[in-house]
């Protein structure tokens, strides 16, 4: 018999969840006039911003490596460790849930 896992640790879960959903859609909101303007793959309702920025990193894009950079140490601060933005393309890719 599965074991259930503690309110709090349920909560916890939950809102983690819930930041990230409103992460994707600021990322479809932020992205789609770019989109509609300029053209290019439509925004993923599926992924997060650090994941868009984590990308265009990689691809070497002129604003890639500076929010990154940016993202990255934001959530340092919050006690994450460094790469965040590299695990996040790892997440939205492979289907995984947040590290």
């Amino acid at each position: 018999m599965a074991t259930r896992e503690p309110a709090l640790t349920r909560l916890s879960n939950w809102i983690i969840q819930f930041l990230i959903s409103i992460d994707q859609f600021a990322y479809v909101l932020l992205a789609g006039p770019f989109y509609l303007l300029f053209g290019g793959p439509c925004p993923s309702a599926d992924e997060t911003i650090s994941s868009r920025v984590g990308r265009a990193a990689m691809a070497g894009d002129w604003w890639g490596k500076p929010f990154q950079w940016l993202i990255d140490h934001l959530f340092m601060l919050l006690g994450s460790k460094p790469g965040h933005c590299a695990r996040a393309i790892e997440t939205a890719f492979l289907g995984m849930a947040p590290k």
